[in-house]
């Protein structure tokens, strides 16, 4: 796949394979005013399937009043799904949820949240170094 484009207006992530075709197009969860979305573009680093959700508030934005480093196990109902897609901006990726109902009806905390079905979909898809993300306002 060439390239993704995360249209952060209407909350759709549309990915587009090499001739320019959709291979993918979903609704989507982007970041909101207080944790935005990135802008511009970036590069897919990684893929994590089943990825374990490590939390630093050092790093991270703030989970209500928690001041410490936190682990979460794999699985579905952790807070990034079923996969993880790294982005090249540190922190940001595309990932799925335990909650698809609430899909482009929250926001994020600047990753871009899609169903689990979908977020895995979209990983069997993109290339890791080559697939770029363009965040469109």
């Amino acid at each position: 796949m060439a390239r993704i484009v995360v249209d952060k207006a209407v909350g759709r992530l549309t990915a587009y394979d090499g001739a320019g075709d959709i291979v993918l197009s979903a609704p989507a969860t982007i970041g909101s005013e207080d944790n935005p979305s990135p802008s511009g573009k970036v590069t897919v680093v990684g893929v994590a399937p089943e990825p374990t959700y490590s939390y630093d508030p050092g790093k991270n934005f703030t989970q209500g009043d928690n001041t410490k480093e936190l682990t979460i196990p794999p699985g579905p109902n952790g807070p990034v799904g079923l996969i993880w897609i790294d982005l090249s901006k540190p922190t940001y990726g595309i990932h799925g949820t335990a909650h698809p109902a609430l899909i482009d009806k929250s926001a994020s905390h600047g990753c871009v949240r899609l169903t689990n079905w979908d977020a895995e979909a979209l990983g069997k898809l993109v290339q890791p170094q080559e697939t770029l993300v363009e965040f469109t306002d």
